[in-house]
C-alpha cells in the first residue's frame, strides 16, 4: 500500500517537473524577440486553424457586413451583425485571449435583437486579422484599434471587451481620446481591476506551448471555464488550435491603474464572475466599485460565473448590458 502511494506521489512529481520545464521552455519561445510580427508557425497549422474557424463560423447568424480595415499595424477583420434597421447606436466586441470573432456564437442573438453590433479579430491574436508592422507597446495597441473604431460610419458606438478584450478595450480609452465611444463595457477583463493570480500565469504558459500535449490546453481552458466539458465544443477547438499554431508577439499588458480608471469619462460597466480564475473576484469587484467614478458606472458580480460567463449566462448577461445601455439611451 505504501509503496503504492509513492509510485503515485512519485508520478505526480514527475508531471510538476515536466509542466515546469515545458513552462522554461514556453518561456523563452513565447516571449524570445527575433524582431518577427505575430503569425502562424507554419502553413499546416494556418489551414487547421481556418478549417476550425470556419466550422465555428457556421454556428453564428450570417453576418450582414464584412470588411478588411487597413491600419497601421495590419489588416483588421470586421463583420456587422444586424437583425433589422435600427437607429440605435452600435455595439463593437472586442474578444479575449486567442480568440476571435466565433467566440461571440452564444452572445450574438440576443445582442442584436437590439442594436447592430460588429466584432472584430484582434490584430496579434489568432483569426482572420494580419500584423503587418510589429506592434511593440500599449500604445500601439491603443493606436491601431483608435484607426478601426473611427473607420467606421458611427457617430456614436458602444465598446464591449472580454478578457484581454477588455483591457484592450480599457486601454484604448486611457491612451486616446476617441469621441465616438460612449460607454465602455468590460466583462470579466484582465488586468484592468486585478492582477492574474501566479498560478494562473504559470498554467498559461506550458499551455501555449506547440509541443505540449493537447489534453493540457484542454484542461487549462476547462478551468478557465469553471470545469466544463469542452471536448467537443466548436470554440474551445478553435482556441486550442490557435494557441497551438499562432505565435503572438504581442507586449505583455500593464495593469490599468487606479488614476486612469478613475480619469475614464465615460459611463462604464464592469461584469465581472465570482468563480474566475483570472482575478481574485472579491478583490476585482470592489477596486471596480471604488475606481469607476462617472455617476452612470457600475460593477456587476455574477456569483456563480467563471471566466467563461459569456457562454454560460447569455441571457443574463444581454439582459444587464441592454439595461445599462438603455439608461444611456432614453
Amino acid at each position: 500500500m505504501e509503496k503504492r502511494q509513492r509510485r503515485k506521489i512519485k508520478k505526480r512529481w514527475y508531471f510538476l517537473i515536466f509542466i515546469l520545464l515545458a513552462g522554461v521552455v514556453g518561456y523563452f519561445s513565447l516571449f524570445y524577440d527575433d524582431g518577427s510580427v505575430s503569425s502562424f508557425i507554419d502553413k499546416e497549422g494556418e489551414l487547421e486553424f481556418m478549417e476550425a474557424y470556419s466550422e465555428a463560423m457556421s454556428y453564428l447568424p450570417e453576418p450582414a457586413e464584412e470588411a478588411l480595415l487597413i491600419t497601421s499595424f495590419g489588416q483588421v477583420k470586421l463583420y456587422k451583425f444586424q437583425a433589422s434597421e435600427t437607429e440605435r447606436a452600435p455595439l463593437l466586441l472586442l474578444p479575449g485571449k486567442s480568440a476571435s470573432t466565433p467566440m461571440w456564437e452564444a452572445n450574438l442573438q440576443g445582442l442584436i435583437q437590439e442594436r447592430p453590433v460588429y466584432t472584430i479579430d484582434l490584430i496579434g491574436e489568432p483569426g482572420l486579422s494580419v500584423e503587418n508592422a510589429r506592434i511593440q507597446t500599449i500604445q500601439d495597441q491603443a493606436t491601431w484599434l483608435k484607426e478601426v473604431v473611427t473607420s467606421l460610419d458611427e457617430a456614436e458606438i458602444h465598446l464591449l471587451g472580454l478578457s484581454f478584450g477588455g483591457w484592450s478595450a480599457a486601454n484604448l480609452l486611457v491612451q486616446e481620446e476617441v469621441p465616438q465611444v460612449k460607454s465602455l463595457i468590460l466583462v470579466e477583463p484582465v488586468y484592468v481591476f486585478d492582477t492574474l493570480p501566479l498560478k494562473t500565469v504559470l498554467a498559461s504558459i506550458p499551455a501555449s506551448v506547440p509541443f505540449i500535449p493537447k489534453s493540457i490546453r484542454d484542461r487549462m481552458l476547462s478551468d478557465i471555464s469553471g470545469g466544463a466539458d469542452i471536448e467537443d465544443e466548436p470554440i474551445a477547438r478553435l482556441v486550442e488550435a490557435g494557441m497551438r499554431n499562432f505565435k503572438s508577439k504581442l507586449p505583455m499588458p500593464q495593469k490599468i491603474s487606479k488614476e486612469e480608471l478613475e480619469s475614464l469619462t465615460v459611463p462604464t460597466l464592469a461584469i465581472l464572475g465570482g468563480e474566475s480564475i483570472m482575478h481574485n473576484p472579491d478583490k476585482a469587484f470592489a477596486a471596480a466599485e471604488e475606481s469607476l467614478t462617472h455617476p452612470q458606472s457600475e460593477a456587476v458580480l455574477f456569483d456563480q460565473a467563471s471566466h467563461a460567463i459569456n457562454g454560460e449566462y447569455p441571457e443574463e448577461l444581454a439582459e444587464r448590458i441592454q439595461m445599462f445601455l438603455t439608461r444611456l439611451e432614453p
